[in-house]
């Protein structure tokens, strides 16, 4: 076997850093930087002793111990108090989107729920303009892409996710490009959230939901067909139900997976019962995304490290992985071509070709 054609097998971790990548799952509210929450808690007096970054990741960063996603969840108490004033928003969304540029993700999309931003009275409108601050000083400095995705919550009343449903279509091309259901899945359907879908798909938004994270393949089933999710957040318990599966795949439905947060939050209990090599064998569009990088300690870099670590996953699975997260952006169609092609011509500079390639040009069509 030639040199080029070893690298094109085994993957190292130079390459994984050199790729250009996406980041499609992220939480804004899990993925602060432990030197600003310590300066954070001390500027507004909060009640933690954070002499240093260990101090923090101690108490925010959670291990493969946790128990469930409800106590995954809990480190957001913290993480929540220190994002109740405009200008620490701006900043944290701002540092998130530098931390992301500094490994090479070329386009992001920011999720969180403004309503949890609202303690010192913020509005919601002024949550989001605060977020969009942030993120658009950091593409003129950096040049990185984002977007903004509202999150409604399921176990909060589907009135507020109407609420965060019309202020999502409000932002509508001027930084939000998607709207969201996170939270506890079980006893909490999204269906009952009916009205808010209908409101952001009658007005042209994409849905990507959080569904088989928590929960089996029936919520997966609910967020496609009852509330049309385009794309589905997590969703790990979809090899349980293959005919669904086969719905997903044969409509190119993209999965956001997010490997480290699925064994913290008891989605995955072990690394060998995760679905992902299975959804890559099917041929499925499969992401890979950090969801909280400062709870679950990951970065995009680390998500491809552990797929390589834990499946043996080549440079070509790898570098399809990437792709298709540039393919499953929530941007338009011409813009987003662009970009595949820019992306596939760095490949070919760092010598790389993804699983499956037919043509070196992504056309729109």
């Amino acid at each position: 076997m030639s040199p080029s054609a070893d690298r094109q097998q085994i993957p190292d971790r130079a390459l994984l850093r050199a790729l250009p990548k996406t980041d499609l799952h992220v939480h804004l509210d899990g993925s602060l930087r432990t030197s600003t929450v310590r300066e954070l808690s001390a500027r507004h007096s909060l009640p933690f002793a954070f002499a240093n970054d260990d101090d923090v990741r101690a108490v925010c960063q959670v291990s493969e111990k946790c128990e469930s996603l409800e106590d995954y969840l809990k480190v957001f108490d913290i993480t929540l108090q220190l994002m109740q004033h405009r200008e620490d928003i701006t900043r944290i969304a701002f540092e998130l989107a530098e931390d992301a540029h500094r490994e090479n993700v070329r386009y992001m999309e920011v999720r969180y729920s403004p309503m949890l931003h609202t303690v010192r009275g913020l509005s919601l409108d002024e949550i989001v303009a605060a977020v969009q601050l942030g993120l658009a000083a950091a593409r003129r400095r950096y040049g990185i892409v984002t977007g903004q995705i509202i999150c409604g919550i399921r176990h909060i009343s589907p009135e507020s996710s109407v609420e965060l449903a019309e202020l999502a279509v409000r932002w509508k091309g001027r930084g939000v490009v998607a709207f969201d259901l996170a939270g506890a899945e079980k006893d909490f359907p999204a269906k009952d959230h009916l009205k808010a879908f209908y409101h952001v798909l009658n007005h042209n938004l994409p849905v990507t939901i959080h569904a088989g994270e928590a929960f089996g393949p029936e919520s997966i089933h609910q967020a496609i067909h009852h509330c049309g999710a385009n794309r589905i957040g997590h969703g790990t318990h979809l090899a349980e139900d293959p005919a669904l599966m086969q719905w997903v795949n044969d409509r190119r439905i993209p999965v956001e997976m997010c490997l480290a947060s699925n064994i913290q939050t008891c989605a995955i209990r072990e690394w060998q019962d995760h679905p992902i090599r299975r959804f890559l064998e099917e041929g499925l569009r499969v992401t890979l995304n950090t969801d909280n990088r400062l709870v679950s300690g990951t970065t995009v870099t680390r998500e491809l490290e552990l797929a390589v670590d834990h499946y043996d996953l080549t440079t070509p699975q790898l570098t399809k992985i990437v792709l298709d997260g540039f393919k499953s952006a929530f941007l338009p169609q011409a813009e987003k071509a662009k970009m595949v092609n820019r992306v596939l011509d760095e490949f070919v500079a760092l010598g790389v070709t993804p699983a499956g390639l037919v043509s070196r040009r992504w056309r729109v069509a």
